[in-house]
């Protein structure tokens, strides 16, 4: 468990930095389609050579697993990004992030509902205190107002974000995580493609100099960033991570990202965070050990 831990929180942080190098691209004109499509379609490419190698003498396993990979491209990379970025163009980023990541409560309720894993009570304790944790983090305590359609499209998030955690613990394919993530990223850079060409998402790229951590640099290396560590990177761990943890317990190790995107965006766009975000962490993080403590003692059960 300990290696899956590890992995896990890797997956986390290199996720939380999409939001900050994806704001620095936005700020200069970028579309959320067009910041998706590069994202997406780098990723793909940067797993492309690792993934032909993990399939050799396996190609047989991407027919027979093809549904889930259609699954994993629409369900856990193209809807919860698309939904996300929809739902913060009618409210808040901190409400939106709030409602996309209760996603892990639908984790608990699918793995009770659906596979009869019903969770302990220190689990249940430690989600409402990991969820608490996050609405502090969020600074959300003084109110903020909500849109009807934002909450449709972040309740759209929260799915896919379930969807995510459910479909990368999916252990009866063959299909190395790494195979997956890939089969997956290339799917998805497909549909984002045709999307963005009948209109469906509007794509807009800019080559102006984009500013990060004070610094300027070309618009390429947030797009690199984006591609090879929010997106190759995150999701091959994510998959690793979760079949090693289980959807539940890897679904809020997951909270991680939005604490660590605290950080990266105080290191990389200056905005540092209040010290209720900061206790809001460690109570994030409390949560997250007694979820642990939980899951052990149900398996050990």
């Amino acid at each position: 468990m300990a290696t899956g831990l590890v992995v896990a929180v890797i997956s986390a942080i290199t996720f939380s930095l999409s939001g900050p190098l994806g704001r620095g691209l936005f700020d200069t004109g970028w579309s959320t389609g067009g910041v998706l499509l590069f994202r997406v379609g780098i990723g793909a490419l940067v797993l492309a050579p690792f993934a032909v190698r993990k399939l050799a003498g396996q190609w047989q396993s991407v027919a027979t697993s093809w549904r889930l990979v259609a699954a994993y491209a629409l369900l856990a990379i193209v809807v919860p990004q698309f939904a996300f970025f929809s739902a913060v163009q009618w409210m808040a980023v901190g409400p939106a992030l709030l409602m996309e990541y209760m996603g892990v409560v639908l984790v608990v309720a699918w793995m009770w509902l659906r596979h009869g894993e019903r969770p302990s009570r220190l689990t249940l304790v430690g989600a409402v205190t990991a969820i608490a944790g996050l609405v502090l983090v969020l600074d959300l305590i003084g109110g903020a107002s909500v849109h009807p359609v934002g909450v449709l499209w972040a309740s759209g998030a929260a799915v896919g974000l379930a969807s995510y955690f459910v479909l990368n613990a999916h252990t009866t394919t063959t299909l190395p995580p790494l195979a997956l993530a890939w089969l997956g990223l290339t799917v998805a850079t497909i549909l984002l493609g045709v999307l963005c060409l009948i209109g469906a998402i509007p794509f807009v790229m800019e080559t102006s100099p984009v500013v990060l951590a004070g610094l300027e640099v070309a618009w390429w290396v947030p797009l690199i960033g984006l591609g090879v560590l929010t997106c190759s990177v995150a999701y091959a761990t994510g998959i690793a991570a979760s079949r090693r943890l289980g959807s539940r317990l890897s679904s809020f190790v997951g909270l991680l990202e939005v604490v660590s995107a605290v950080v990266f965006a105080w290191l990389l766009l200056g905005e540092a965070p209040a010290v209720i975000q900061l206790i809001g962490g460690l109570v994030v993080l409390a949560g997250i050990i007694a979820v642990r403590q939980g899951e052990r003692a149900t398996r050990a059960g």
